[in-house]
Order: C-alpha cells, then sequence, then structure tokens
C-alpha cells in the first residue's frame, strides 16, 4: 500500500507543479475544490425526489477521484515529504471501521467537514471511497487514468483556453472510462498505455474534426 501511496503522492505533486512551480506553498484553498467536487458528485448520483434519476456511478467514482486529487494536495504541509504523507496515510487508516453510509450520506459528511474546519478528512474520504464502489486498488488505477488524463489536458492547451473538452458528444472524462475498460491495469507501462489512448482518440475526433 505503502508504495502506491508513494507513486500516486508522486503523480499528484507533478500534476500541481505543472500549474505552479512552487504550488505546494501558496496555501491553495484544496477544502473549497473538495467541497465544490462533492457537489458534482452528488448531481450524478441524483438528489431529485421529483423526478426520475439514475445514478450515474462511472461518473461518480470520476468526481471521487477528482476529490482525491485535492485531498492528497491538501496533505502537503509543513515541509513533509511524500514518504512521510505515506506514513501518516498508512498510520490513520490502520484499524479503519467502515460506518456503512451511502454515497449521499458520505458526500455530506465530507463536505462539512470541509467547509466547517477548511481542512481535508482522510478516513471521511475513505468511507466515501468505499460507499461508491471503489476499494484501494481499484482507487489506485483509476486515479492513475485520471491524473494521465490531467496531464493530457495540459500538453493540449487547457491553461491556454484551447483544449476542446468534448469530444463528438462526450466529454473526455467519458471517454477515459472507456479506454480504460480496455488497458491492463496491472502493466508497468499503464499510465503510458492510458495517454496514448487518449490521444489516439483526441487525434481522431477532434483533431481531424
Amino acid at each position: 500500500m505503502k508504495q502506491a501511496l508513494i507513486n500516486m503522492l508522486t503523480m499528484q505533486d507533478r500534476m500541481n507543479s505543472r500549474v505552479h512551480e512552487d504550488w505546494a506553498s501558496q496555501k491553495f484553498e484544496w477544502y473549497r475544490a473538495t467541497w465544490i467536487e462533492c457537489g458534482e458528485l452528488i448531481e450524478h448520483y441524483g438528489y431529485k425526489w421529483w423526478k426520475k434519476q439514475e445514478a450515474d456511478m462511472e461518473q461518480v467514482r470520476l468526481e471521487v477521484i477528482d476529490i482525491w486529487h485535492f485531498g492528497m494536495s491538501a496533505l502537503f504541509q509543513n515541509g513533509k515529504n511524500i514518504e512521510q504523507i505515506a506514513g501518516e496515510i498508512e498510520t490513520e487508516l490502520e484499524g479503519f471501521q467502515v460506518a456503512g453510509l451511502g454515497v449521499r450520506e458520505a458526500t455530506e459528511v465530507l463536505a462539512l467537514h470541509c467547509l466547517e474546519t477548511k481542512s481535508f478528512s482522510l478516513t471521511r474520504f475513505w468511507e466515501l471511497m468505499l460507499s461508491a464502489g471503489f476499494n484501494f486498488e481499484t482507487l489506485y488505477s483509476a486515479y492513475v487514468g485520471k491524473n494521465v488524463l490531467n496531464f493530457f489536458r495540459q500538453d493540449n492547451g487547457y491553461k491556454l483556453g484551447t483544449y476542446t473538452k468534448n469530444w463528438a458528444g462526450k466529454e473526455d472524462n467519458e471517454h477515459l472510462v472507456e479506454l480504460v475498460a480496455n488497458l491492463d491495469k496491472g502493466s508497468p507501462d499503464f499510465a503510458d498505455q492510458v495517454y496514448r489512448a487518449l490521444e489516439g482518440r483526441y487525434r481522431e475526433l477532434v483533431k481531424q474534426a
């Protein structure tokens, strides 16, 4: 588990450094990004009792991964290095007991904590992760996929506003889900496979359109 945590924290550090070289000292409001993502998650899961809704669990899980991006970013503080953070995560999760909350309830508990404390709760996130159908292994593979998509966006003009997020009627997140389903998640070059698959479809549906 610790090595996978180190891998994810390292990837997150690299991604954040693409946005701002000295990101860890900028005191960005990671908690705010987290609770807003919680709202987006609920939109995909459904909350409107006055109309027919079906939970889009693939999109729900993508929102969980987005929350994990911001949550890990919030853990970089006080000059801690990646190995220290990974060790602290392992320690905090030792003996973790599932409360058995539903997706909506787990999301609300995490969002409320963010708003009340302006911080990120690892255990509340873990409850949400499990309620959405993830375990640690599937969280890891999904995180790698989304992290690669974020790099792909940056490489193709996301920060400049020239990136096209909608490909032939579907958001890039949806294409990511389709592409990752056909890849070998246990392969050492899984991240490279994801990037190549995204690049191929983007060229096919956007660049040549």
